[in-house]
């Protein structure tokens, strides 16, 4: 049995130590806005917070995450109200939609350490990869959230 602290709540799960954080977020919590993607940490659409950095949850074993703060996509906010998700709402940022959850937390993580990024901070942030090629959206929702002219 394992005590997890996901966006703000406890859960305890009986899991396998070695079970990816990602498979104890979406089938045993339910949080399923964490996507899987490559299953080998290289994509990012499994990117949530823990403890604040970005973490690829799809080969983070469950007994890691143990005693540290998780934050998923869900945790951003209750309503779509996080000033990334109307900046990604108002400039159209997904296309398929597949890797924004996994972008909308690197983001979120680039933020809050570099409240006001310049483009090159931006490009060495966000690693994820979009397969539908979104980054130009990407960038401008991201400068839009922190204030920046896009």
């Amino acid at each position: 049995m394992y005590n997890l602290t996901i966006n703000g709540k406890s859960y305890s799960v009986d899991v396998p130590a070695s079970m990816p954080l990602l498979w104890v977020l979406r089938d045993v919590v339910g949080l399923t806005g964490t996507k899987y993607g490559c299953g080998i940490e290289v994509c990012g659409a499994c990117t949530v917070l823990v403890n604040g950095e970005p973490e690829r949850s799809c080969d983070m074993e469950v007994k890691e995450a143990v005693g540290k703060q998780i934050t998923t996509v869900e945790g951003l906010s209750p309503n779509r109200s996080h000033t990334l998700q109307l900046a990604w709402i108002a400039k159209q940022v997904p296309q398929c939609g597949y890797c924004q959850s996994g972008m909308l937390m690197k983001a979120a993580a680039l933020l809050r350490q570099t409240p006001k990024p310049t483009d090159a901070q931006i490009d060495a942030a966000m690693s994820n990869v979009c397969a539908c090629g979104t980054y130009p959206r990407i960038k401008a929702a991201i400068k839009a959230a922190a204030g920046i002219a896009a």
